[in-house]
């Protein structure tokens, strides 16, 4: 799994789409108070102290294997003040945790990983009986039109060099994919959906700065002296196929797979 380099301050301004979708996903779970909730791909923390502040007779465990994105969840949500929460450096592929958890918890994130037989077995494993796995990520046909988009800018003559053998960095799967992934790590699929979405930004600044936030498998390849340039070119010629409503948002059509499941 590539590492990499996360400005979790600027991603914290640009992830309310994520946050939202986030909290949809909470209101689904149903909690009464006193489950013990691990959040894998936790982030800026924001949405594991939502979760914390539902759960005051247990407690929420966020993990990252982003070191910039733990250091800022600590330092915005520190224990003195949240007791029950804590942020902790992991890798969703070596969960190293065993039968500690209610629930494992999980929004925006494991599109990043490639082998989610891996990740299941990890949250098997970290799971008591009969706990519960809700999780939701970019799911197949995510983000069609920017990556149509992205597609043809990264073969153009100014950026294709800084493409030379890319390998597509996402992995949106589908729920005839999760099924067998999920019995083979012990786990009993109650739900499985792709759901579209809508996600909105406030003009070509907010597009912009999700790219830049989000869409560091391409970005990260340009030299960081043309990467701005990078992103405005994408954001451009978006908006072009794709313009902004009377209102001055952007649209994107998102698609998410949605899952549950329990041990």
């Amino acid at each position: 799994m590539t590492t990499y380099i996360w400005d979790a301050g600027d991603y914290e301004q640009h992830s309310s789409a994520q946050q939202q979708w986030a909290r949809e996903l909470i209101t689904k779970l149903g909690l009464r108070g006193d489950e013990r909730l691990l959040d894998i791909g936790c982030g800026d923390g924001k949405v594991t102290a939502e979760i914390a502040a539902l759960v005051p007779a247990g407690y929420a465990v966020g993990i990252d294997r982003s070191a910039s994105m733990v250091q800022l969840a600590r330092a915005k949500h520190p224990v003195h003040q949240v007791p029950n929460l804590s942020f902790c450096l992991a890798d969703a592929l070596n969960l190293p945790f065993c039968a500690g958890f209610d629930v494992a918890f999980s929004n925006a994130t494991l599109h990043w990983v490639h082998d989610h037989r891996r990740v299941l077995s990890g949250i098997g494993q970290s799971l008591r009986s009969g706990g519960r796995g809700m999780l939701q990520m970019g799911g197949r046909g995510n983000a069609v039109a920017l990556l149509e988009v992205l597609d043809e800018l990264t073969r153009e003559p100014e950026w294709c060099e800084y493409f030379v053998s890319f390998a597509f960095p996402y992995a949106f799967y589908g729920p005839e994919d999760y099924v067998p992934w999920l019995q083979g790590a012990g786990l009993h699929p109650r739900r499985l959906d792709l759901l579209p979405k809508d996600m909105t930004h406030a003009g070509v600044t907010g597009l912009e700065g999700w790219i830049r936030t989000t869409w560091l498998p391409y970005t990260q390849r340009v030299p960081e002296a043309s990467r701005e340039r990078f992103v405005h070119d994408l954001a451009e010629r978006y908006l072009e196929r794709h313009p902004l409503d009377e209102a001055g948002l952007a649209h994107v059509a998102m698609v998410r797979l949605e899952v549950e499941a329990v041990k």
